[in-house]
């Protein structure tokens, strides 16, 4: 019988799940803060976890990296309310298999349960049920498998260049690195490069290094000997080995820490490596292609990145745009997930309202394409009809105009968070003729794009805006002040 350890400190909530679980054919075991949570896992290792975002005593991104550290391969589901969609976004990141957000719904906590055990008992194996000829590995610490055909890719411009950049480049052995949001679909991009090049029939191995403990990164990507420390009860071979042949994909690659990027930097230069505790040299015929969220030179610039790997790599570049830039390929997305919810579902749904389509433009998915495809998953679990209505959707995400902006909420939340609850505003109340209040207006306008820009995430709005964060409250203050006076 199948284990599940549910980590949350709403007790009704534990009880719930573990009756309706329990039912279902699984042991279950619970605790209601994270210091509980960990000393359970301990106690019996189970084969997945449930865990609230918000827990009394932490959160779910420090626990998420609490257990990873104990249980690199463990699947560690989220529950979140929708409002959480953007930390839901960051703890996939860093190593979570999937969220689900509430209200829950019994048959999406089944079958992301599902998933997230047979992910792990196919750790370390040989997939061979992807496209033709290819086969792909699923390493530890990996999320997902996209598979060859299972994935596809917009005409317009934007990416009909990037199409291009990837024929071009894919024949070569080229380091490239992968630019893009969380969720934009860097890792379909590296696939391709794969699957176009002369290695299309070797392994591709995808490594999610943003869920790489520090402690066990250099075991997870270069392997070990039984003894080489604590715990290294066997001898293990280590990703960039498994993918001798092939390609690996390093996402979110600038969270590699230090003394793991100079290890990395040798097997860049020399197509050599030696695993943990090992003195042999083992040769690696690989292409490294790899992705980051954010700027590689500019993390080398502030220490965080080594200049001499980043120049490594950055022998070809492509930037992958955000869904929210790519208004026209929002609903060429959206069937393509509904596509594959119906399979996944045994459902027949033929479409989407009309209002739903106008909403799905407008959005402005914070997540990507991994947040569309929670959201249409969802929406198919709950239609009881052929068509996705609003009503099948997040209430948040329907009501979403009203939840852009209120700067007296905004300037009252003074812990720096992403503020997601917003509503808004009403408009400044200025007299025409004057030239103080229309600076003000203006100048007020100007505030609002940079927010939307860096969707409300006010340390990044008062970067685009040039000014530090006490300068941006103030402003927003002033702007309360002045639509009360």
């Amino acid at each position: 019988m199948e284990n599940i350890l549910i980590i949350d400190d709403d007790v009704d909530m534990c009880k719930l799940l573990h009756r309706f679980l329990t039912r279902n054919g699984y042991e279950v075991a619970y605790a209601h803060n994270g210091k509980k949570g960990l000393q359970v896992m301990d106690a019996q290792i189970p084969d997945a976890i449930l865990c609230d975002f918000r827990l009394g005593d932490t959160d779910g991104k420090t626990l998420l990296l609490k257990i990873k550290e104990k249980q690199a391969a463990m699947p560690v589901i989220m529950i979140t309310g929708y409002s959480d969609v953007k930390m839901a976004v960051d703890v996939m990141k860093h190593g979570a298999f999937d969220y689900v957000t509430k209200p829950l719904l019994p048959e999406e906590i089944l079958l992301t349960i599902k998933k997230a055990i047979s992910t792990k008992t196919g750790d370390n194996m040989i997939d061979f049920k992807s496209g033709e000829n290819s086969k792909t590995i699923k390493p530890a610490g990996k999320n997902e498998i996209k598979n060859n055909g299972k994935y596809i890719f917009s005409t317009n411009a934007v990416f009909a260049d990037i199409l291009k950049q990837i024929k071009l480049v894919a024949p070569t052995n080229y380091s490239v690195i992968i630019y893009g949001e969380s969720g934009s679909g860097k890792e379909s991009v590296a696939q391709h490069i794969h699957d176009q090049s002369n290695r299309s029939n070797k392994p591709f191995v995808a490594i999610d290094c943003g869920a790489l403990s520090r402690e066990l990164a250099g075991s997870e990507l270069f392997g070990h000997e039984k003894g080489a420390f604590t715990g290294a009860l066997n001898e293990k071979t280590g990703s960039l080995e498994l993918a001798n042949g092939g390609t690996v994909f390093l996402d979110e690659v600038a969270n590699l820490s230090y003394d793991i990027q100079v290890l990395l930097l040798r097997v860049v230069q020399e197509r050599k490596m030696k695993r943990v505790g090992g003195n042999k040299e083992i040769e690696l015929d690989i292409r490294i292609i790899v992705a980051s969220n954010e700027m590689l030179y500019d993390a080398s610039g502030k220490g965080k990145f080594r200049e001499d790997l980043y120049h490594r790599f950055n022998e070809f570049r492509i930037s992958v745009p955000a869904l929210r830039d790519r208004k026209e390929d929002i609903m060429l997305f959206a069937n393509f997930f509904l596509e594959k919810a119906n399979a996944e579902l045994k459902k027949n749904i033929t479409s989407f309202a009309s209002a739903v389509e106008q909403l799905f433009e407008t959005y402005s998915w914070p997540g990507n394409l991994r947040e569309m495809k929670n959201v249409i998953k969802r929406a198919a679990l709950l239609t009881e009809t052929t068509m996705i209505e609003l009503r099948d959707l997040p209430f948040e995400l329907v009501n979403h105009h009203k939840l852009l902006f209120e700067v007296s909420s905004a300037f009252n939340n003074g812990n720096g968070l992403q503020d997601e609850n917003m509503v808004n505003p009403e408009p400044v109340k200025i007299n025409e003729h004057s030239l103080r209040t229309a600076s003000i207006d203006a100048e007020y306008e100007t505030i609002v794009l940079a927010l939307k820009k860096s969707n409300y995430n006010k340390s990044k709005a008062a970067k685009i805006l040039n000014v530090d964060r006490k300068t941006l409250y103030n402003k927003m203050k002033q702007y309360k002040e002045f639509n009360e006076g």
